[in-house]
């Protein structure tokens, strides 16, 4: 067994024990409402910090271009109310006509 085939095993135990862990912590307990607005704020506050460190970095550096037109596209869709498939095409429309011109 190669070591990289090591490290996918180990990680996938580490990974389904981690998720037994909070129903055998909890036994069946219901979690304080405080607790479930935290944890329902958590993957969108996630899925934001990745769209902007993906967006907005290349090789450890801040890099501004095409890509934040694009998110600056998407951000006026969704301030307009616009569905996601429009949103998703206004956004690639945007990253392109950037990129054309650049």
């Amino acid at each position: 067994m190669t070591a990289v085939w090591a490290t996918i095993g180990g990680l996938a135990a580490i990974t389904a024990a981690i998720k037994a862990a909070g129903p055998l912590a909890l036994g069946g307990r219901e979690l304080p409402e405080r607790a479930l607005a935290v944890i329902a704020l958590l993957a969108p506050a996630l899925l934001a910090a990745l769209v902007l460190t993906d967006t907005f970095s290349h090789d450890g550096e801040l890099t501004v271009d095409a890509r934040a037109a694009g998110l600056a596209c998407a951000g006026g869709a969704v301030l307009l109310r616009a569905p996601l498939l429009v949103t998703v095409l206004v956004a690639a429309v945007g990253t392109a006509a950037v990129r054309a011109l650049a």
